[in-house]
């Protein structure tokens, strides 16, 4: 199967260190994920390597012949992935704008009855976990649903170094083993359905609207 897990903020630096914060936490999940499931496909998706027009224009709102094709190329990405890790850090206790931007960018077809894993962390003691919260709204209204299991990282900038390996003293097993919890449950509800997909379709079963937002309302 295949998974993208997106790097939501656009920082290019961490004060009072260069290197990213955020980057080091993606790095360290995508270790963690291939090293209990080498069988799948998973790929960073950094927001900063997407820089978005000014005046918000989401993928559907395009043309085809005039749909920019670095957001083109992401779409059928996330149409074709099983499912999605979310990395984000903490805005005044909601999830980065730079993840939400990006994420608005598509509509909720292409992430639809597929789940989703929520990762927050800081340089601070709370881990981002206030942001956590918001995100499960966020991501079950964008149709992947967030797994029960979510990890925090507080005062991230001491447990990983800028390559996203563990600092002196940080132990691997407890690490992966925390990262692990959730990222069992991502695979677990991706594999169930990928499988049920294949037998019924959800979108033969249950119409999208895609004319008109009366479609969604009551008789």
């Amino acid at each position: 199967m295949k998974f993208l897990l997106f790097l939501g903020t656009v920082r290019n630096s961490t004060p009072p260190k260069p290197a990213r914060l955020g980057e080091r936490v993606a790095r360290a999940c995508l270790d963690s994920f291939l090293s209990q499931h080498s069988g799948h496909e998973i790929e960073l998706v950094d927001a900063l390597d997407y820089p978005l027009e000014p005046v918000f224009k989401p993928h559907f709102a395009y043309s085809q012949a005039k749909v920019p094709p670095k957001l083109d190329e992401l779409a059928q990405k996330i149409a074709l992935a099983d499912g999605y890790i979310m990395v984000s850090p903490e805005y005044n206790h909601s999830m980065s704008p730079a993840l939400s931007n990006l994420l608005n960018h598509f509509g909720s077809s292409l992430f639809s009855y597929k789940p989703s894993a929520i990762v927050t962390y800081s340089a601070g003691q709370w881990g981002g976990i206030r942001a956590a919260i918001g995100m499960r709204t966020f991501l079950s209204e964008l149709g992947c649903l967030p797994v029960s299991s979510m990890i925090h990282v507080p005062k991230a900038q001491n447990i990983f170094g800028e390559d996203g390996s563990l600092q002196e003293g940080q132990k691997q097993e407890e690490w992966f083993g925390y990262f692990g919890r959730t990222f069992n449950q991502l695979v677990w509800w991706a594999q169930a359905a990928n499988q049920y997909r294949e037998e019924l379709d959800p979108k033969e079963m249950i119409a999208t609207f895609n004319k008109d937002p009366s479609q969604r309302n009551a008789p």
